[in-house]
């Protein structure tokens, strides 16, 4: 009987080692499945890395060859900048020298047409009017006349003499003739040269007895008759005077001059 219970005591103490080592075994197995799935993971996981890994190398030498390029790409757009800079600095220069040539060449040109005009105005007759009287001039004639007149306005008679009589000779016909023998009497009277300068007044008078400057050469022939102590010649002129010249102030001097000579 003993026996019997002793046996299914150790009967059912093997059963229950038996059971135990199953669990363990079965917890065993379990431990050595989920090694395995972990370690799967892992080198899926490692591998996943280093595919990432891969990638950004890729990515990143990517990058780096894109910003090597785009380097080189600034580069040569900094040397390009640079190169159109150089060029507009010399077009600019070649602007500034066209320019200037254009501008020189501009004044040269109306400097050569003004100086061209001047002596196209010099061979020109122009509008003149001397004493009241206006006529077309000879350009050579005038600046001749206007240089003896201005001789006389400076007090140098002398002068003023041999240039309006080197003009009346020259110039017989110009219509410049009658001033200057006017002007001509005034600087032979200024230097006592009296009896050239009565000459002078008197052709005056017989080339244009009318003219404005008559009555007072006929005057100054008075005068010149008085310095060379002609008193009845000089007498006969200013009561001529009077007669042909009445209303003129010559004639009123001339008047008051007959009056102190009697």
């Amino acid at each position: 009987m003993k026996r019997g219970v002793f046996a299914r005591h150790a009967l059912g103490k093997a059963v229950s080692s038996g059971l135990i080592c199953l669990c363990f075994a079965s917890v065993a197995h379990a431990g050595l499945f989920e090694d395995d799935e972990a370690r799967k993971a892992i080198l899926e996981l490692r591998q996943r890395v280093d595919l990432l890994k891969a990638d950004s190398d890729v990515i990143r030498k990517s990058i780096s060859d894109e910003n090597m390029g785009l380097g080189k790409s600034l580069l040569s757009l900094q040397r390009q900048i640079e190169l159109l800079r150089t060029e507009v600095a010399t077009l600019r220069g070649s602007n500034e020298r066209l320019a200037k040539e254009v501008a020189d060449l501009q004044l040269r040109q109306k400097e050569h047409t003004e100086a061209l005009n001047e002596r196209l105005g010099r061979l020109e007759p122009s509008k003149a009017i001397v004493d009241g009287v206006e006529f077309l001039a000879d350009p050579r004639e005038k600046a001749d006349y206007e240089t003896a007149l201005t001789a006389f306005k400076k007090g140098d008679f002398a002068a003023a003499q041999n240039l309006f009589a080197g003009f009346v000779s020259r110039n017989p016909a110009s219509q410049y003739v009658v001033p200057a023998l006017f002007w001509l009497g005034n600087a032979q009277y200024a230097t006592r040269d009296y009896k050239e300068a009565i000459i002078n007044f008197r052709a005056l008078i017989a080339k244009s007895p009318k003219h404005l400057r008559a009555s007072e050469a006929l005057l100054s022939v008075a005068n010149c008759q008085l310095e060379l102590k002609d008193s009845k010649a000089a007498r006969k002129t200013l009561a001529d005077l009077i007669k042909s010249y009445p209303d003129t102030e010559a004639a009123q001097a001339a008047k008051e001059r007959l009056a102190s000579l009697k």
